[in-house]
């Protein structure tokens, strides 16, 4: 799977959350300083190039959907964040991530029993 840059990572959770959108329903998800119309529409074909997104035609525009689910690209994003800093644990990164962000226990034992709800 090819990895998004931060900015092709911001349209697409803008297109995840609309499921569908043209350029200008894009932009109008953003914070001021809105974003270039030229920039989003050509950072929506770097995606669908990149096979992220597709299009259907309406009148003279196209409005664009996902193709990678928002779940999916996650987990593959989590995989390869646990293969390269923590050498595929995901015992390392979630102890590295207790330690670095001050976890506490009440913080832990609501992350077991979510564990714990999807294994039964």
């Amino acid at each position: 799977m090819k990895q998004l840059t931060k900015a092709e990572e911001e349209i697409m959770q803008v297109l995840w959350q609309l499921k569908k959108a043209n350029v200008k329903r894009i932009i109008e998800e953003f914070p001021k300083p809105k974003p270039a119309y030229n920039t989003v529409s050509t950072i929506v074909r770097i995606l669908e190039n990149k096979g992220f997104v597709d299009y259907e035609k309406q009148g003279k525009g196209h409005v664009y959907f996902p193709l990678m689910a928002k779940e999916s690209y996650s987990n593959q994003s989590i995989n390869k964040l646990v293969d390269n800093y923590f050498q595929g644990s995901f015992k390392s990164m979630v102890s590295f991530f207790v330690k670095k962000n001050d976890v506490n226990l009440k913080d832990l034992e609501s992350i077991l029993k979510e564990i714990n709800k999807k294994e039964k």
